[in-house]
């Protein structure tokens, strides 16, 4: 659906409301008033338990055999042959914060008209924020596109001034275009060319040979209604933090793992942890949640907030392997595998 000027402010005046409106949107509305946190204090999450056991030597054996397993270069020798020595647990703490937004634009959009009636102005238009809106699931992204109730009108189409019809583009308006087969010279091979019976022209099937066709603004009709279109969005903004205290994993490469989850809430608004065992998480939880809430109270209204704790396990196994010493970690629920030092691999040129 094509964007159009709004009806002449001659004609009907401006809607109270939409008075920054605009074709082609842009017409962001603010939301009536930020929200102001109600809730009290999160309990302490210290009082909880925030380990998990360490694997055992035969998961972080057979971890490491899939692993190699699945490396084209990686000689099996080292995980087959190695010997465990020693088993870190080096647990690692995700925080993970979503707000789950909703926020409304206008625009003024038209359709063909099908005889719709025109209601512009027979009613007082309802606000942009009084509008009801179906809400998805939270914290679920979703788009509804909704007409203004009593903002719409009537004119005539702009694209094909009022004909319905526009010149065909295959033809440029023709009717006829090149015959395909003869390339437009009528002879086809030494001989007439019977596709076009020498002529050297076709008709042109699209239009069926009228030179022009349906306009595609307002498919024929002729006029278009015209209306104030309002655009909910809802969105999930997620801002992970993770605190990696192992020099041989990154953060990313923890972003498809899962772990155990030790604490969740979900409010309006939440607040920050308090007291957690690992400072940094807290200080990662009042940092985005200050600045979640200072954003995008500015630009939408902030229907829920959730913020979750996952423990994620994370081994460092020391092996040796013909008299050298190397390492690599499991981790993750799914007990996956990284090992930088790995000490049998080849290079493989593909040619």
């Amino acid at each position: 659906m094509d964007a159009v000027y709004p009806p002449s402010p001659s004609m009907f005046g401006s809607v109270p409301g939409y008075e920054g409106t605009v074709a082609g949107g842009g017409g962001f509305v603010p939301p009536p008033m930020p929200l102001e946190p109600v809730a009290p204090p999160m309990p302490n999450p210290g009082q909880a338990d925030w380990s998990i056991p360490c694997i055992s030597e035969e998961v972080a054996q057979e971890a490491f055999k899939r692993f190699v397993s699945s490396q084209c270069c990686y000689s099996k020798s080292p995980a087959a042959d190695g010997v465990i020595r020693s088993l870190e647990p080096l647990n690692t703490y995700r925080y993970r914060l979503e707000t789950f937004t909703e926020s409304r634009s206008t625009e003024w959009a038209h359709k063909p008209h099908q005889g719709e009636p025109a209601d512009f102005y027979t009613q007082t238009a309802p606000r942009p924020w009084e509008i009801q809106a179906t809400p998805p699931k939270l914290f679920t992204n979703h788009t509804q596109e909704i007409r203004v109730p009593f903002t719409a009108s009537i004119k005539e189409c702009h694209g094909c001034h009022a004909s319905g019809q526009m010149p065909c583009k295959e033809c440029n308006g023709a009717g006829s275009k090149e015959c395909w087969v003869c390339h437009g010279s009528g002879n086809n091979g030494g001989s007439d060319c019977s596709h076009c019976h020498s002529t050297g022209r076709e008709s042109c099937e699209p239009c069926v040979g009228q030179g022009t066709r349906d306009c595609e603004t307002c498919e024929g009709k002729r006029q278009l209604l015209t209306f104030i279109q309002l655009k909910v969005e809802w969105n999930n903004w997620v801002e992970d933090h993770v605190v990696v205290q192992s020099g041989g994993l990154k953060a990313e490469d923890l972003s498809s793992i899962t772990g155990k989850e030790l604490f969740k809430t979900t409010q309006n608004l939440v607040y920050p942890l308090l007291g957690f065992p690992d400072s940094s998480v807290s200080e990662a939880s009042e940092r985005l949640v200050t600045e979640h809430q200072a954003k995008f109270t500015q630009s939408s209204s902030i229907l829920q907030q959730r913020q979750t704790v996952e423990l994620i396990p994370v081994t460092k196994v020391n092996y040796t392997w013909k008299e050298g010493s190397y390492c690599y970690y499991v981790y993750g629920n799914e007990h996956q595998v990284t090992a930088s030092d790995y000490p049998a691999t080849c290079c493989c040129v593909l040619l």
